[in-house]
């Protein structure tokens, strides 16, 4: 007989939340699945109790640890040595529902069914295409599950709702998201740490004025104003902007954001005179395009974060001279503080940020 494991319960719709907490207390333990305990809880497996996550109890499990990787359950439902080698190697669970690109995987419906067997605390599997429109929508299918597309995320104590059939959502960009959130406090901690309040943003306290020419749900708009900043968030997808304006309220920041449903041109000339921003985020992959609005909007001093798509031949020669010749034709110079790599793009092509202050 194998010996007692602990499990915590916790409620289905902070499974997510919860297991963060637990792996940053260091207690979560991933040889073992998340398993169904009652109708709306799961249990997460945990080395020790822990002392963080909304915890209903801790429980002891008896039993062999359960299949662990998706090649172990598709091996039950039958696949061979030829069509695991197609099988889905990396996915990513958001809120309830696992995203996954199943590209030439044969039975995508089996692998659904793996990924739900594997991660408890979802209901749900899309298998994702592209990102297509001038609003950014992302293209996917329900494979596996209830279906239910509308779910809420939870990264670093910050809170997304989306529906992920509708808005696009990169979990490769939660270590940028987390980031943003960091400059800023970084940029603050000078003056004073902001505090939090009851319902889990900033306090009031005055911080950077920012603009987020592309906010969507609030990736970088959220986790900025939570550590202080003052942000002009502007979406001009409608859906986005519906969840934008409910994650700012969900996360107690809504009195530090000032939301803009329209084009972030249309939006620039009037913030640019009101006062211009000590920071503007491009968080887009085009976002090259937009260069001159956004030195239009930034002060002398402040700081530009420009996203892009870019060739690995061209990495990080390319957004930077697209930056400094758009600089030069404003009349403006920049300094290029920092580059980073984000994730991969796609074959060949990588997501980069360029952070460079403009005089």
């Amino acid at each position: 007989m194998s010996p007692d494991r602990l499990a915590a319960v916790v409620a289905k719709p902070r499974a997510q939340a919860a297991i963060d907490a637990f792996r940053e207390e260091g207690v979560y333990d991933p040889d073992r699945s998340v398993r169904a305990w009652d109708a709306d809880s799961v249990a997460v497996p945990v080395t020790d109790p822990p002392s963080s996550g909304d915890v209903r109890e801790v429980v002891r499990q008896v039993g062999e640890p359960r299949l662990r990787g998706i090649e172990d359950h598709l091996r039950e439902m039958g696949w061979d040595d030829r069509e695991l080698a197609a099988a889905p190697a990396s996915w990513a669970v958001v809120g309830s529902v696992v995203l996954v690109d199943v590209g030439d995987a044969p039975r995508p419906g089996e692998v659904g069914q793996a990924l739900l067997a594997i991660h408890g605390e979802a209901d749900t599997v899309l298998a994702r295409g592209g990102i297509d429109g001038p609003h950014r929508e992302p293209d996917v299918e329900v494979i596996a599950g209830e279906g239910d597309t509308e779910t809420v995320h939870t990264e670093h104590g910050t809170e997304y709702a989306l529906d992920l059939a509708e808005v696009m959502f990169s979990p490769g960009n939660k270590a940028e998201r987390a980031r943003m959130g960091e400059v800023v406090r970084g940029s603050e901690g000078e003056r004073s740490e902001p505090s939090e309040s009851a319902s889990g943003g900033a306090a009031s306290s005055e911080g950077e004025r920012v603009l987020d020419m592309f906010a969507g749900v609030g990736y970088f708009t959220l986790p900025m104003a939570r550590a202080g900043a003052q942000v002009t968030a502007v979406e001009r997808n409608p859906t986005a902007f519906r969840y934008l304006v409910e994650n700012a309220m969900r996360n107690g920041v809504d009195e530090r954001v000032q939301p803009y449903r329209a084009d972030c041109r249309e939006v620039v000339p009037g913030f640019a005179e009101e006062a211009p921003a000590d920071r503007v985020v491009m968080g887009y992959y085009e976002a090259h395009e937009y260069l001159d609005a956004a030195l239009d909007a930034v002060a002398a001093g402040g700081v530009v974060h420009l996203h892009e798509a870019t060739p690995e031949a061209l990495v990080f020669d390319r957004p930077i001279e697209r930056l400094e010749s758009a600089a030069a034709d404003a009349d403006r110079a920049v300094e290029v503080l920092d580059t980073r790599r984000v994730k991969g793009y796609s074959e060949g092509v990588a997501h980069v940020v360029v952070d460079a202050r403009v005089e």
